[in-house]
């Protein structure tokens, strides 16, 4: 059987649920190819260094350079990989930004376009260029990040929350017309991950004379998560590959929350 090929996101961070997932999809015999944007040569190097720590494990990885919100970069990408390996099965659109964050009344164009570009139309154009091939092949999948965040919501995070939301109309709506495809399209809604988003989110939440430690347990007390803890990214990273694997094979169209519990918001 010939390995699966599969196109994350947002794989860069170290800690990050997308370089988690490359690293979970590459033990089940998938060709994983890294993605982020690269600013300067170190964010280059560090793209490679993930993609050689998998490589390393016996796995089969490639670091390719790509900003969500360029779409020649999203087809170049593509092309790059069909040409390399004449298919595309699985599409994880991980890449998102906490920019929309902040008083309502105080937000900016910038932290509302940008918002958009990453976190909603930078998954939209990848897998607008990912579809024909899945359909030609016969099927394939594609899995959203969506966030809790995009199944209720929470006070001066207007712009994430919205395009968070609109990432789980996307899904349902690609689910919808590509079903008969045999192409299946589901999103993961993590809630509190110790990721570089999650050290973001805990000094973002912090109030008057709170320090950073006593914020971070607070976010994730009982009251709040039943589970009383946070995530790690290989927790959200299990579900993906779950949502991508045979045995989700009758799954499309679910926003699956991964919080331990912890309800969504309003």
């Amino acid at each position: 059987m010939s390995r699966r090929v599969a196109i994350v996101t947002g794989a860069l961070s170290r800690q990050g649920i997308g370089f988690a997932t490359c690293r979970k999809l590459a033990e089940t015999e998938t060709t994983v190819i890294l993605t982020d944007l690269i600013r300067d040569d170190g964010a280059a190097n560090e793209l490679q260094a993930r993609a050689d720590e998998i490589l390393a494990l016996g796995g089969s990885a490639v670091a390719i350079h790509m900003d969500v919100t360029k779409k020649r970069q999203i087809v170049a990408c593509v092309d790059q990989v069909i040409n390399a390996y004449q298919r595309i099965d699985i599409v994880f659109n991980n890449a998102g930004t906490p920019v929309g964050v902040g008083s309502f009344l105080e937000l900016t164009d910038k932290q509302w376009d940008l918002s958009y570009a990453v976190n909603l139309k930078g998954m939209a154009d990848l897998s607008q260029a990912v579809l024909p091939h899945m359909i030609d092949q016969g099927g394939g999948v594609i899995i959203n990040n969506a966030s809790t965040s995009g199944l209720g919501a929470t006070a001066r995070m207007a712009p994430y929350v919205a395009t968070k939301f609109a990432v789980v109309g996307l899904t349902k709506a690609l689910a919808a017309e590509f079903g008969p495809s045999q192409v299946r399209v589901n999103a993961v809604c993590p809630g509190m991950v110790w990721t570089d988003m999650g050290q973001i989110e805990v000094e973002h939440a912090r109030r008057n004379g709170e320090d950073f430690e006593e914020a971070k347990r607070r976010l994730a007390d009982p009251d709040l998560v039943p589970v009383g803890r946070w995530a790690d990214a290989e927790e959200i990273a299990d579900a993906v590959v779950y949502l991508c694997s045979d045995r989700a094979r009758y799954i499309t169209g679910v926003a699956l929350p991964v919080a331990g519990g912890m309800a969504p918001g309003l």
